[in-house]
């Protein structure tokens, strides 16, 4: 009894098979956390940028009522030149050593906080969309973009 010709297995060709599908599995993690670095680092630069025209506009507003708005305009403005239009913005400005801002020669302080949404992942678990917060401070005295003349004594 002959069993017929037997067939042998061959594995050329498997290995190449096999490196492109680890290529796959590997490149794509890869790229999905390159993809978040750079959009991580786009809004770490527009926070940075929108703190200095916060705290630029309201340095410029003749008080502090107007420099609030200026500075909340200013700062989405900011995020929106670089593609972040409709992110959360939070401006919140202190100054020292006066109470009024615009006063004498304050140094005031603005910090802008906001988010950046992760690329390609979905709200998870109803949570919403997964982001990474941030947040710049710029101090700027108010003088250097103002004249002040007199100011009350703190």
């Amino acid at each position: 009894m002959s069993a017929g010709p037997r067939r042998v297995r061959d594995d050329r060709g498997s290995a190449i098979v096999e490196t492109v599908w680890l290529g796959v599995l590997l490149l794509v993690p890869l790229v999905y956390v390159v993809l978040s670095v750079f959009e991580v680092q786009r809004g770490a630069f527009a926070t940075t940028t929108a703190a200095r025209s916060a705290a630029r506009a309201f340095a410029l507003a003749p008080d502090d009522a107007a420099g609030q708005r200026a500075a909340t305009a200013a700062a989405a403005q900011a995020l929106a030149d670089q593609g972040l239009e409709g992110m959360p913005v939070a401006v919140r400005i202190t100054c020292t050593p006066y109470a009024d801002c615009h006063s004498g020669t304050s140094v005031i302080s603005v910090r802008v906080a906001t988010r950046v949404d992760l690329p390609l992942l979905p709200d998870m678990l109803g949570s919403g969309t997964p982001s990474f917060a941030l947040d710049a401070t710029h101090t700027v005295p108010i003088g250097r973009y103002q004249e002040i003349t007199g100011g009350a004594a703190p």
